[in-house]
């Protein structure tokens, strides 16, 4: 989320290609023999002063400021690029006509204003004047319909939230799109639908008849124009804009490099082969530490909006009673793992919603209390057959399913299981493979899980997709509330709230959604953890670096390099 750059790809050449002129040398060594070690040891002078110079020309080869991604991105298309790194790129390299500020409300970026009829079947966006596309065209609601028509005939991920239904009868929420003029974009829909800004924000306008191009050659109206991408040295160069509506961003050269191993970006960085590494979920809070010690770098931590969370199957035995999941939540010291394990790169959790989130409320709060916890079993039923000694209140220990991918989930479930032990709950941790894990998640074969929504929760609609009944997931549709939690006064209220217009009732939805949250606590079908940091590391002489909680790219084009 992330001068003189060479990327992992060419430095491993460099090294390989290194290594195999000292291996033929050595064959030719043997070979002639010592009557010929006089020559050797100038071939090997000789190599060895071709190599400097080769080496330092891959390190001023180019004057590009240098930005890590932590995954390759699936593609350049911004139309079909549903991952994080597909997403840090469209940032770079176009605009939307809706985007989130910094509480996650929908404002406009393309569109300077936009306008819902009374009835909610018709949206009107009113387009920015001089915006150009990178090739000097003008960007106009012609360009606006295409795309999202584009889109919309397509089988993109990006398109399938525009339709409701299974496959063989899905409908379009959207009815038409009109332009009345190059500035103004009419979008009807078949009946209302709030969510048409949601599902706006990752759409990339792109220009008319280039949606087949934009795979190899993206084009867009962003503050970064596409250069060059070289998949095998997984990096895409970039330059500015000069012409953004914007104002043109200061850094003139970008290259985006995409470096998935933790030990190679820390080298990378040290080298001073990258300027910056935003948001890179591969670093450990440890790693962060160790670079902060670099002389020629800096660690800096802006608050992160994704939920770390624990939830529970509330169909299954002890934790269908509310009270035993109470007592959990009073027993983890979270405090303690963020300070500890975390290094404080995070934040305390008192909802699934961020709290820059224009409707976050915290509902119930659970501090850390073991005493508390114990009461609450006691009262609950579940009394400790020898106090503290080591018999456990449940005869069976709680299942505890986690991903065996992430070290540090595995790091806190263990701190988790300890903590419980000192109430007198027992729990076994079982670590799976992710898509394994997924499928028995969605089967309601676990009791107990951790892990990391990221991006979701940003909107509060999140808590229907999370809590709502109809998202328990079936045999036949993969919803999102793996607790399996019921509760038709939260269904209705939801419900309401998700109904309930932006534009004009902004308070009523505000409130809903505080009595949404004020129930998710009390009922604790998911227990929000923490919100983890977004951690930049970055050059000394890189300022201006202000990112918001998002974690959106857009912070680069404002990003100053000092010599």
């Amino acid at each position: 989320m992330k001068t003189g750059a060479v990327s992992n790809q060419q430095s491993a050449v460099s090294s390989s290609s290194a290594s195999g002129v000292d291996l033929e040398i050595a064959q030719a060594s043997r070979s002639f023999g010592a009557v010929h070690r006089s020559l050797f040891f100038c071939c090997l002078l000789l190599t060895a002063f071709c190599s400097l110079i080769f080496f330092a020309g891959c390190r001023t080869q180019s004057d590009s400021f240098v930005a890590v991604l932590d995954a390759n991105p699936e593609t350049l298309d911004p139309l079909r690029g549903t991952d994080a790194s597909s997403e840090r790129l469209r940032q770079l390299m176009f605009n939307t006509l809706v985007r989130k500020n910094e509480k996650f409300e929908y404002v406009g970026e393309l569109a300077e204003n936009i306008q819902t009829t009374p009835d909610g079947l018709s949206v009107t966006f009113t387009l920015r004047d001089g915006v150009t596309f990178h090739d000097g065209k003008p960007l106009t609601s012609a360009d606006a319909k295409y795309t999202l028509e584009t889109l919309l005939a397509s089988d993109s991920g990006k398109a399938a939230t525009f339709f409701e239904g299974g496959a063989a009868g899905k409908q379009s929420y959207v009815a038409g799109i009109d332009t009345p003029d190059p500035r103004t974009l009419v979008v009807r829909l078949g009946k209302p639908w709030l969510q048409l800004l949601t599902n706006l924000v990752p759409v990339a306008i792109i220009p008319q008849g280039s949606a087949d191009r934009q795979k190899t050659s993206p084009v867009g109206s962003g503050a970064f124009k596409f250069v060059a991408y070289d998949e095998s040295q997984q990096m895409v160069d970039l330059e500015a804009n000069e012409a953004y509506w914007g104002g043109a961003p200061q850094i003139k050269k970008l290259r985006v490099r995409a470096i998935i191993d933790a030990n190679t970006l820390q080298a990378e960085m040290r080298s001073g082969r990258v300027n910056i590494a935003p948001g890179y979920a591969n670093l450990t809070p440890d790693s962060y530490r160790a670079l902060e010690q670099d002389a020629n770098l800096k660690v800096e931590k802006f608050p992160g909006a994704n939920i770390v969370y624990l939830a529970f199957n509330v169909e299954t035995e002890p934790l269908k009673d509310v009270r035993v999941r109470q007592a959990i939540a009073h027993a983890i010291n979270r405090e303690s793992i963020v300070r500890d394990l975390q290094l404080d790169q995070a934040r305390i959790a008192h909802s699934i919603l961020p709290e820059e989130s224009w409707a976050f409320a915290p509902g119930q709060r659970y501090a850390f209390d073991l005493e508390q916890a114990k009461r609450i079993l006691d009262e609950a039923g579940y009394r400790d057959p020898d106090g503290d000694g080591p018999q456990m209140r449940f005869p069976k220990p709680i299942n505890f399913k986690i991903s065996s991918a992430s070290t540090a989930t595995r790091q806190y479930a263990q701190v988790i299981q300890n903590s419980l032990k000192q109430i007198g709950v027992p729990v076994e941790i079982e670590t799976m493979e992710t898509v394994s894990l997924l499928a028995q998640l969605r089967n309601g074969q676990f009791q107990m899980t951790s892990s990391r929504w990221v991006g979701g929760n940003q909107d509060p609609v999140f808590l229907r997709d999370l809590f709502h009944t109809r998202e328990v997931p079936t045999e036949a549709r993969a919803g999102r509330n793996r607790s399996r939690y019921k509760n038709p006064d939260l269904d209705r209220i939801l419900d309401e709230a998700a109904s309930t217009s932006l534009d004009r009732e902004r308070d009523k939805a505000k409130a809903l959604y505080a009595q949404a949250q004020d129930i998710i606590s009390r009922e604790l079908p998911m227990l929000p953890l923490w919100y983890p940091a977004t951690m930049v590391v970055a050059r000394k002489n890189v300022g201006n670096i202000q990112i918001d909680a998002s974690g959106d790219w857009d912070f680069i084009r404002k990003l100053t390099v000092t010599q």
